[in-house]
């Protein structure tokens, strides 16, 4: 954080305390945790719950990304971009009078109200409240000595069992000139105070595309910048059609398909060259958001000490989150393509288990679902059509618009979708993609199905209540279950029918 006033000092209070004084090793750790960002923070707590000596390592903030420069202050952000574009657009969507509103919002306020709240939750990841719990916490950076100790500073923890958790960061991509001009990354965009006017973004997933829409909904000019044909490519290909025309009405102006050849600083401003189907543009800017792509951390550990293998993508390990070395265990961002908060959330408590009590937990059996929070937001869980193509696997698909929901037409909220795919001739669940303006909750509803065994028709048989958005999902049942009504079975119905006249 580039700014410290008065919410990040009660933040830095919180998540690394000034006069944090390291405690005395224990003698021997059932469980050593280097890095206390949601993966450091649930292995942690979990096994201390249980009764396990438990040391926790961290060399620069408590929370890590997520509550740092990640999850909470970007959807503060996101929170506050959709609040001033609702207000705007009230005026025409619903009868009444214009609102009487600034079209671009108090910006600085908005940056205040973030910082504050994000240092109000940041008691739930301190040092303190670790400590509490029983966690021996230091302050520090941790490095394997050998395969079953760890020092930080002066100290020597030795341990039973290790978990690294020291996540990843900003990845700078190799664009000649970047290293010469003042770019933000996901870690330093929220220690703005001021609206920059112009800002261009490189990088079409989702932290490009959720930040793109905010600062425009926030006023800025914003162009976006991206080698794809289309962003969010993981994504379903017509849902990620839906957001990014979203984005291109909120004030986005995208060049897809181009190649930034060159960045530097021209006066106060920052120029980002560009090849285009052959063609040079100069995009000048204000301030250059750069999101393309994560590193993991891996280095300034002693990984090879440890006898721990790693390679540039990160910790190698196996389908149950050991490493090479048998007593060391790595969990969330450093080893994981999977890179979300839940992810490593749950693949933490699976490491507990297997760590500590012999558990043979897989990581391939977590069903992980993702959300981008752009209006509309876009949510996924398992397959699309495409990577189901991929991998071979025989689907019938069952789409129902948005706009066949009374809830979203009662709303103006009609921009979206929901789509499940299921194995060829089942109700098997095997993927499923939303788009609507609560996607990232709604999608939870599939994943616990497919998470427990539950088939399309489970979802149709489930009553939901009327009028919601999330009613859509019975309606795609209710499109599976039709199919079921075959000419043949309609036949055999007719003759019944006719037997009772």
């Amino acid at each position: 954080m580039l700014e410290h006033d008065h919410w990040d000092s009660e933040l830095l209070a919180q998540v690394h305390p000034p006069a944090w004084v390291n405690p005395k090793p224990a003698g021997n750790y059932d469980l050593v945790v280097i890095g206390a960002g949601t993966a450091g923070l649930v292995s942690a707590a979990g096994a201390a719950g249980l009764g396990a000596k438990v040391a926790l390592i961290e060399r620069h903030l408590m929370g890590g990304d997520c509550l740092n420069v990640g999850c909470v202050p970007s959807k503060g952000l996101i929170g506050a971009a959709r609040a001033w574009s609702t207000a705007r657009k009230a005026s025409g969507e619903y009868a009444g009078p214009p609102l009487a509103i600034d079209a671009s919002g108090n910006f600085s306020a908005m940056m205040n109200r973030m910082r504050r709240i994000r240092s109000e939750l940041s008691p739930i990841d301190s040092a303190a409240r670790f400590r509490d719990l029983g966690v021996d916490v230091f302050l520090g950076s941790g490095e394997f000595i050998n395969p079953s100790a760890i020092s930080v500073g002066p100290a020597l923890l030795k341990f039973r069992r290790a978990v690294i958790a020291t996540g990843a960061r900003a990845a700078a991509p190799k664009i000649p000139g970047l290293e010469t001009v003042p770019y933000r990354t996901n870690e330093s965009i929220f220690d703005l105070t001021t609206l920059p006017s112009r800002l261009v973004v490189l990088g079409g997933g989702p932290i490009g595309c959720e930040m793109a829409q905010s600062f425009a909904r926030f006023g800025s000019h914003v162009t976006l910048i991206d080698k794809g044909a289309r962003v969010l490519s993981r994504d379903d290909a017509d849902a990620a059609q839906l957001v990014q025309q979203a984005l291109v009405e909120d004030g986005v102006h995208f060049v897809m398909q181009a190649e930034v050849t060159q960045v530097y600083t021209q006066g106060p401003e920052i120029v980002v060259r560009v090849v285009q189907g052959g063609i040079e543009a100069l995009h000048a800017c204000d301030e250059l958001l750069v999101a393309i792509g994560r590193a993991p951390n891996v280095e300034g550990m002693g990984l090879g000490k440890a006898n721990v293998a790693f390679t540039a993508k990160g910790v190698t390990v196996d389908d149950r989150l050991r490493t090479s070395n048998g007593s060391v265990y790595a969990v969330g961002d450093v080893c994981s393509s999977k890179q979300f908060t839940h992810a490593a959330d749950f693949q933490a408590r699976m490491v507990i288990q297997n760590a500590l009590f012999f558990g043979r937990a897989k990581a391939s059996n977590l069903i992980t679902p993702w959300a981008t929070y752009t209006s509309p937001e876009l949510a996924q869980v398992g397959h699309t059509a495409d990577s189901a193509a991929a991998a071979g696997v025989q689907i019938q698909s069952f789409t129902v618009p948005l706009h066949d929901v009374d809830r979203a037409r009662l709303e103006g909220e009609t921009r979206g979708f929901c789509r499940v795919h299921v194995t060829a001739g089942t109700d098997h669940i095997v993927g499923a993609t939303i788009v609507a303006p609560n996607a990232g909750d709604m999608i939870s509803e599939v994943t616990l199905a497919m998470t427990n065994g539950l088939g399309l028709g489970a979802i149709g048989k489930t009553m939901h209540p009327y009028p919601t958005q999330g009613e859509v999902l019975r309606k795609v049942a209710d499109a599976w279950r039709r199919t079921k009504l075959t000419p043949f079975v309609k036949r055999l119905f007719q003759r019944y029918f006719v037997l009772l006249r």
